[in-house]
């Protein structure tokens, strides 16, 4: 049973300030203080104008809507315990529940698209299913909220079978259709369908996940429940949606970063004093110098020579950092772009602008020759490739980048060649997005490598950001 606030409702939003804050999310005083207002004006049984109004006052930026809608359904939970539901779970005889009967009023409800009864009969489902290391008919009809500790979304949907149900209710759509073009009224309503399964899916793990914040605390869920801003998520153990979420963030991101130069380059210190017009400046004054003159500094643009290892391990991150480049690209004189595995190939041509970036990356491993033997990452042979193939790549001009995990898979990481290109570059840094901790460890070259450069961890799109802010050009 969930115990109410110490300090009533004030207190209880306080503790949801608390969690967003805890969860990256900056919530000020003046975003809380027009949270409570929020919460004066509405009518805080309607709950999804609660939502919104409290969204409203707290957030500031689109990427933490995730976090802040998972972190209200634990703290502004839609019932306590099995709550009330006109949709009832269909038992036998025998005090098991009826999967099949089960199953038809899914199909129906799915069919008409009916939201409301959906998220009813998945909390019905759950609380008769959903007893992780059980089975159908825990504790019979009714009685489904009182023991169950631990709850399972995969058990629950996992003899629903939602998917399952798909040609089932495509064909009752469909019955009566008599549009000319019925193959595209037929794609269309798939796509429906299985959109409304998702749906129903993701109510089945927030009720899950409700009824596990009871047992369990919300503290407790809330440490693995609520998903990772943008950029909070890690490159090396980002899936594939993550890694499309981070691909959307490039350019606002790049945005953000431009206007932040803008405001150091203007507030730069000024150069040397030029003593000519500072003199002129003095004839005003009887030859005393009360305004000094100074000669005002030329941002300067270098070159940029990226150098990128593109093997499995890091490609998330090595895509991500060159699409950032690619956004940032006019803040230099030039870019070339050195993409490696076993050897190095230069593919600054796929980052021509008007390119798509969101398939270079796929270009890159497709048509850049980056292979030799078995496909690990030889950083070595690498470096080498790129002195012999273009020697004149890295010079007086040019800042070296150089983005991977610095594992050699314990082959020579030919250091001569790396200091070499660092004696020919005018500023060189390494990006490697692991942690500090595992640099060295096991292939790891980064401790070695770090002895002749400069090395920034950059596991995140945060991290990235503050060390290409320090390293742009002013």
């Amino acid at each position: 049973m969930v115990s109410p606030p110490p300090h009533g409702l004030p207190g209880h939003l306080v503790d949801f300030v608390g969690a967003l804050r805890t969860h990256q999310v900056p919530v000020g005083p003046g975003e809380t203080v027009d949270a409570a207002a929020v919460l004066t004006a509405l009518n805080l049984l309607r709950r999804e104008e609660l939502r919104e109004g409290l969204a409203a006052a707290l957030l500031r930026r689109s990427g933490q809507r995730a976090v802040f809608d998972t972190l209200f359904d634990l703290y502004f939970p839609i019932a306590l315990g099995r709550g009330q539901s006109e949709v009832e779970v269909p038992w036998t005889s025998d005090g098991e529940v009826d999967l099949d009967a089960l199953r038809d009023i899914l199909a129906d409800l799915l069919r008409d698209g009916d939201d409301a009864a959906l998220r009813e009969l998945a909390r019905a489902i759950v609380d008769a299913l959903g007893q992780a290391g059980g089975g159908p008919g825990q504790g019979g009809p009714g009685q489904g909220g009182q023991g169950p500790k631990n709850w399972s979304a995969y058990q629950v949907l996992r003899q629903l079978s939602p998917e399952t149900l798909l040609a089932r209710i495509l064909s009752d759509l469909m019955a009566g259709n008599t549009d000319q073009n019925q193959a595209f009224a037929e794609e269309v309503a798939r796509r429906e369908i299985r959109q409304r399964i998702a749906e129903f899916r993701k109510m089945i793990t927030e009720e899950v996940r409700r009824r596990t914040a009871e047992t369990r605390g919300r503290d407790q869920v809330a440490k693995t429940a609520v998903p990772k801003q943008a950029e909070q998520v890690e490159f090396l153990s980002a899936y594939a949606d993550q890694l499309a979420m981070l691909r959307r963030t490039v350019h606002p991101l790049a945005r953000r970063l431009a206007s932040r130069l803008a405001v150091r380059r203007k507030h730069a210190k000024r150069g040397q004093m030029d003593l000519r017009r500072t003199l002129r400046r003095s004839m005003s004054t009887g030859g005393v110098p009360m305004r000094p003159a100074y000669r005002t500094k030329r941002p300067g643009r270098p070159e940029l020579v990226v150098f990128c290892d593109v093997s499995g391990s890091v490609a998330g991150f090595s895509h991500f950092t060159l699409l950032l480049v690619q956004a940032l690209r006019e803040q230099f004189s030039k870019v070339r772009v050195f993409a490696f595995v076993e050897r190095a190939d230069e593919v600054t041509h796929l980052f021509a602008p008007g390119n798509d970036l969101a398939s270079v990356m796929s270009r890159v491993l497709r048509e850049a020759e980056l292979v030799t033997f078995d496909g690990h990452s030889d950083y070595g042979g690498s470096l080498a490739s790129l002195v012999e193939h273009w020697p004149d790549a890295v010079g007086p001009r040019s800042s070296l980048l150089i983005l991977g995990d610095a594992r050699t898979n314990y082959r020579d990481p030919n250091l001569a060649v790396l200091r070499r290109l660092i004696g020919q570059a005018r500023h060189s840094h390494w990006l490697n997005p692991e942690p500090r901790k595992q640099w060295g460890s096991g292939d790891s070259a980064a401790l070695r490598y770090a002895d002749l450069l400069p090395m920034h961890e950059c596991r995140t799109v945060a991290q990235l950001a503050d060390v290409v802010e320090t390293l742009l050009p002013v």
